[in-house]
């Protein structure tokens, strides 16, 4: 993907950034041309060259019709559980580097559920509130819309989810997801 002076892009676990130039830059492999990005959330300078700018995850925001795809998948009842510390931990850890917007909202997703459960944590919580900073900022960006409003909205698709998971599919009680 090749991307514009004033594009707005998601860097991976920082969030949106707006590219400010398209520049060459001497490396010891080198010259490499690359964006030089101003992270939106404080205003901190990255350059990501264009070579491995998708392989670090580097992409468009999302569409209107993405955001509603998120709050859906946000709401829709079904938690993966991962009882193994460690195992979550790495991919939850996987799931954030990716850059997938779909990919933080499941973060976000299962360690609210967790947090409800037990206590996270430290590194867990910093993961929570990073994986819901990345979530709200990008909706509310996508949208013009001012975070707390999006924060309403995205706490309300979660509470959706938790109510199912208290009733179980068709009142249960046992709740979805996959025990692993």
């Amino acid at each position: 993907m090749v991307f514009e002076i004033g594009d707005k892009v998601v860097y991976p676990n920082h969030g949106i950034g707006i590219v400010e130039e398209i520049a060459t830059r001497s490396t010891s492999e080198g010259a490499v041309r690359g964006y030089q990005l101003r992270i939106l959330a404080n205003d901190s300078r990255v350059f990501v060259p264009q070579e491995s700018a998708s392989g670090v995850g580097l992409r468009a925001m999302v569409k209107v019709a993405d955001v509603r795809k998120v709050l859906s998948m946000l709401g829709d009842g079904q938690i993966e559980h991962q009882t193994n510390w460690k195992g979550r931990f790495k991919d939850n850890s996987d799931r954030m580097r990716t850059g997938s917007l779909y990919d933080a909202a499941s973060v976000l997703k299962g360690l609210t559920f967790l947090a409800k459960k037990k206590s996270l944590s430290f590194r867990e919580k910093r993961m929570l509130e990073r994986a819901r900073f990345l979530v709200v900022s990008e909706i509310a960006e996508v949208e013009g819309k001012p975070s707390d409003n999006v924060e309403e909205r995205v706490d309300r698709a979660l509470s959706r989810t938790f109510a199912q998971e208290e009733t179980g599919p068709g009142g249960a009680g046992a709740g979805r997801g996959s025990a692993v």
